[in-house]
C-alpha cells in the first residue's frame, strides 16, 4: 500500500513541476487536496467499494453514500487535472498518461484492491 501511495503522490509531484497552473488552479492546491482525501479512498478501496479503471480513475463498485460518491467524483476531477498537466509537457493525450497510470496502480495495488484490466475485467489483486 505504501508504495502505491508513494507512486500516486510520484505522478502528483511529476504533474505539479510539469506545469504551474491547469484551468488557473495551481497543481500543489490539487495535490493538498488528494493527500487530503487518500486515507479515505484507500479505506474504500480496501472495503471494495471503490476500484481502479483502467483509464486511471476510480470507479465505484458498490455501495456509497452521498459524501463518498462526491469525494470518489472530486478524486477522479483532480486527477484529469494532473494528467492533463503532464499529457501537455510531455506532448501526450490525457487519455494515454491516464492508461499509464491506470497500469501503475495494476502493477503495484495492494492485496485486495479491486483494478480493471486492459481488457475491461475486473479483478481482485491477490
Amino acid at each position: 500500500m505504501k508504495r502505491s501511495i508513494t507512486t500516486l503522490l510520484a505522478v502528483v509531484a511529476m504533474g505539479v513541476a510539469a506545469a504551474p497552473a491547469v484551468h488557473a488552479e495551481n497543481l500543489g492546491t490539487v495535490k493538498s487536496r488528494m493527500e487530503q482525501r487518500l486515507a479515505d479512498l484507500v479505506s474504500l478501496k480496501q472495503s471494495g467499494a471503490v476500484g481502479e479503471d483502467n483509464r486511471g480513475y476510480l470507479s465505484v463498485r458498490g455501495q456509497l453514500g452521498a459524501a463518498q460518491r462526491a469525494m470518489v467524483e472530486a478524486e477522479n476531477a483532480d486527477r484529469k487535472k494532473v494528467y492533463a498537466a503532464i499529457a501537455a509537457k510531455t506532448s501526450a493525450s490525457v487519455e494515454s498518461v491516464g492508461r499509464k497510470r491506470a497500469e501503475q496502480v495494476r502493477d503495484s495495488a495492494p492485496t485486495g484492491t479491486w483494478v480493471q484490466q486492459a481488457d475491461g475485467k475486473w479483478v481482485k489483486v491477490s
